[in-house]
């Protein structure tokens, strides 16, 4: 297997720090700010699979002479005049089998795998009388392999925490730069129900990409106070940049929320293995099912959410579904 040493064991952290000052810079004024965590220990689930994530996204409203606009006009479909706004984004995960213990090669169960990303993200939303459409196009680049560091951070985490080593890194996907493009709609209908309101709606998707290559369509339902000042249900991965917004200063409010969403999964890297490269792979699911719960608690300039997950099995020989939750904070600068 070709490495890189000193580049894979050093390089992420100063990446994840130089690309956060980027995603967090004040440049954008009145922004929102986001860091979500994504992990199975929030499930009481095993350390494996998606063992981790963690992503920052920095979501503002574009001025005329922002470059986001510029971008809008030239996308087919899109346009200055009807983008709501734009976000940046960075996440890493954490792939790995369910044994991390295990030193040798285990070819029945998932590649592990370290993917490190950054993104932009465009936003619209059209009113309608009782409805509306909200689409969300994502662009992101990165790596998976050695240089996204994921050996690193399980390694130091693990340690700091005392807990199992994990012993197959050496087994990883190879370093390969990664662009992914993604894009969903969603239709929004809101009804009353004994002094709450209620949103609900389909939405449909699709990635494009050397990371996955999907096509999406799901549906998802919020019931709480003064859903106006707030739309989206948090994503998890693979999805990007599912935009959760809420507006400042307006008191507290609430709401609680579900979701389905089924993929026909055409391309996944990180069970596919590498495409340019021999790498560990396993025989993928082409068809996989998320369910998502969850509640969120807005106050003055901050949110709160909390999501639980379950999957349906993603590649062949998976003994069962995996389950995993998500926790979310934002504030707005």
């Amino acid at each position: 297997m070709s490495r890189l040493p000193a580049f894979s064991r050093h390089c992420a952290l100063p990446w994840l720090s130089a690309l956060l000052v980027v995603v967090a810079s004040p440049a954008d004024a009145d922004g929102l700010f986001t860091l979500k965590s994504e992990n199975d220990i929030y499930s009481g689930g095993s350390d494996g699979h998606y063992t981790n994530g963690l992503e920052a996204t920095w979501s503002f409203q574009t001025s005329p002479e922002h470059w986001l606009n510029d971008l809008a006009d030239r996308l087919p479909g899109w346009s200055s005049g009807e983008l709501d706004g734009g976000a940046y984004r960075l996440s890493h995960q954490i792939y790995t089998p369910l044994d991390i213990g295990e030193e040798a090669l285990d070819v029945s169960d998932r590649p592990y795998a370290g993917v490190l990303l950054g993104g932009v993200s465009l936003f619209d939303s059209t009113p309608h009388d009782d409805w509306r459409r909200l689409r969300t196009l994502n662009l992101d680049a990165g790596i998976v392999g050695p240089a996204a560091g994921g050996e690193t951070i399980q390694r130091e985490l693990h340690h700091v925490l005392d807990s199992e080593k994990p012993r197959g890194w050496q087994y990883q996907l190879h370093n390969e730069p990664i662009l992914n493009l993604s894009y969903e709609t969603a239709w929004i209908g809101r009804e009353h129900l004994n002094g709450l309101e209620v949103e609900y709606g389909p939405n449909l998707g699709f990635a494009l990409g050397n990371l996955y290559t999907y096509g999406s369509v799901g549906g998802g339902v919020r019931l709480g106070e003064n859903l106006s000042r707030s739309f989206g249900i948090p994503s998890i991965a693979p999805a990007q940049g599912g935009r959760s917004f809420f507006l400042p200063d307006q008191g507290f409010g609430w709401y609680a929320f579900a979701a389905l969403k089924g993929r026909y999964m055409a391309h996944n890297l990180l069970l596919d293995g590498n495409t340019f490269e021999d790498s560990h792979s396993v025989d993928r699911e082409e068809w996989v099912g998320d369910a998502l719960v969850g509640v969120a608690f807005n106050w003055d300039r901050w949110q709160l959410s909390v999501t639980h997950a379950w999957r349906t099995k993603e590649f062949r020989e998976q003994p069962e579904s995996d389950s995993f939750g998500s926790l979310s904070l934002a504030f707005w600068y």
